[in-house]
C-alpha cells in the first residue's frame, strides 16, 4: 500500500468498517481489516467475510493504534473485521482520565 496520510478514508474489503487516519509514519504499511487489505472509499468492495481468526468487532468512535503509536486510526463506522498493520492486529488506544478540578 502506498504511504498513508493523515486524514485518509478507508473502508474495508470484508465487512462494513470505515476508518480515517488520524496519524501516519512516514513509511509504507500494509493496513487491513478482516485479514484483507483496505480499499479506498470509491473501490467496489468483493463479497467476502472475515476469516473466523480476524473477526474481532472495530467499535465506532474508538481510536486504534500500533505497538510504536506512531499509526492511530478511527473507527468512522463500526464493523466485524479486526484492524491489523503488517500482520500485527491494531489496539484500542486507552482514554487519557482528565485532571480532577478539586
Amino acid at each position: 500500500m502506498p504511504l498513508l496520510k493523515v486524514g485518509a478514508r478507508l473502508r474495508s474489503a470484508v465487512c462494513t468498517t470505515e476508518i480515517i487516519v488520524v496519524a501516519a509514519p512516514a513509511r509504507d504499511l500494509d493496513i487491513s481489516c478482516g485479514g484483507a487489505a483496505m480499499i479506498g472509499m470509491d473501490e467496489e468492495r468483493p463479497a467476502a467475510e472475515p476469516p473466523a481468526s480476524m473477526d474481532e468487532p472495530t467499535l465506532l468512535g474508538k481510536r486504534y493504534t500500533n505497538a510504536e503509536g506512531d499509526l492511530e486510526v478511527l473507527c468512522t463506522k463500526a464493523g466485524d473485521g479486526s484492524l491489523a498493520v503488517d500482520g500485527e492486529c491494531l489496539s484500542m488506544k486507552e482514554t487519557k482520565p482528565l485532571p480532577s478540578s478539586d
